[in-house]
């Protein structure tokens, strides 16, 4: 089982912590850079193609172009990144809702006719009430993910019909759907969601199904909930960890610098709360991150979950931190589940994209010498 690698990408510097603690690798030679430090426009397009190029040259296999109400549309931003890169590809978040299914599975299936393979559609069907109002949405969790299977059900179709389908949902119907662009190879699947709509929904459409950073006697748990769940659509998804390693030279070294981005994200959480009316509290994934965090900083080996607990778990908060041979042994731990996707982003976007080069390379060295990706959970 390949080891797929995921970063993350957006169009201006941006991080919990304010993208000011130094990253220093593991030659001890300081890898920030003055572009990384620049404030400016939410879109800054040399940035986005600096980090892109980045995440390329380390050995990332893709990176995530996440979604908000307030972000930038994601279609533009995914083109960007995969024109200005030659072997990147991008897993671009999509909340059903917004975009009809037969013209959202086209929008992807474009993308990958002009680079072909490298698209992958990452569900996110909404957990935050507030967020999905500022787009005009008012429905209950329950009813968006209802509309998330069916909208899921429409996108099959319309890359797969080779001739003209009919559909008729809950909340979608379609008389004559075609469409003339379809995928030559199936586009990827990825789910996520921690609540009991979500596993039941992800378990029928997903392909990778993926879990933030929880310890791994969490994620063992998760695995069987999904592979049961998909198990009557005869699927067998693969999973995906979403992790904050924290590396260094040495351990203290990690230590201290995960002390520092702890202090500027305390700085600058009530500051940032405020401004954009954030509220977890009802997400399922931030739940079980924030009840980790209750029971202590440390889980496993070196599972940090002090942000989470920070940040009220906004968004994948958990940390590995360690020296870059402890980080990567913890990664593979999670590999050794049955994990065959880690997405790796830093506090630093730009210098730790540079610097998980080196995680990159023990990970994958490290799984090749032990076949640690053969080891599958008990059913």
């Amino acid at each position: 089982m390949a080891i797929e690698f995921i970063g993350i990408a957006a169009t201006q510097e941006t991080s919990e912590s304010g993208s000011r603690t130094p990253v220093t690798g593991r030659d001890g030679v300081s890898t920030q850079t003055e572009t990384e430090q620049a404030a400016g426009p939410v879109v800054q397009p040399g940035y986005l193609r600096e980090l892109a190029r980045a995440h390329e040259e380390s050995g990332f296999d893709r990176v995530l172009v996440a979604h908000s109400s307030a972000s930038p549309d994601g279609f533009t931003v995914a083109d960007q990144i995969l024109t200005h890169t030659e072997r990147l590809g991008v897993l671009l978040a999509h909340r059903p809702g917004f975009v009809s299914p037969t013209l959202a599975a086209r929008k992807y299936a474009t993308l990958d006719a002009f680079h072909p393979g490298r698209i992958a559609l990452h569900v996110i069907t909404g957990g935050d009430d507030a967020d999905q109002a500022r787009d005009g949405d008012f429905s209950d969790k329950p009813t968006r993910y209802r509309r998330t299977d069916d909208f899921l059900d429409v996108v099959r179709k319309e890359w797969d019909s080779a001739e003209p389908f009919d559909h008729e949902g809950e909340f979608y119907r379609v008389k004559g759907g075609f469409s003339a662009v379809r995928p030559a190879a199936p586009i990827p699947v990825y789910f996520g969601g921690a609540s009991g709509d979500a596993v039941r929904v992800g378990g029928k459409h997903a392909d990778v199904y993926a879990f933030w950073g929880e310890p791994l006697a969490g994620i063992a748990e998760r695995i069987r909930e999904v592979r049961a769940a998909a198990a009557p659509y005869g699927r067998e998804p693969r999973f995906s960890v979403s992790l904050r390693p924290i590396p260094a030279a040495t351990e203290e070294q990690a230590w201290e610098r995960a002390r520092e981005i702890l202090r500027l994200t305390e700085e600058r959480v009530g500051e940032t709360a405020r401004a954009f009316n954030l509220d977890h509290s009802a997400q399922r994934g931030s739940q079980r991150l924030l009840k980790y965090a209750a029971q202590g900083d440390v889980h496993d080996k070196r599972l940090w979950t002090a942000i989470a607990r920070t940040t009220g778990a906004a968004g994948n908060s958990t940390a590995l931190v360690g020296s870059y041979e402890q980080v990567a042994e913890s990664l593979l731990d999670y590999v050794s589940l049955g994990v065959s996707t880690l997405l790796i982003r830093g506090f630093s976007p730009l210098a730790d994209a540079r610097d998980y080069g080196t995680l990159i390379d023990l990970v994958r060295a490290g799984a090749e010498r032990t076949g640690a990706g053969r080891v599958k959970v008990p059913a």
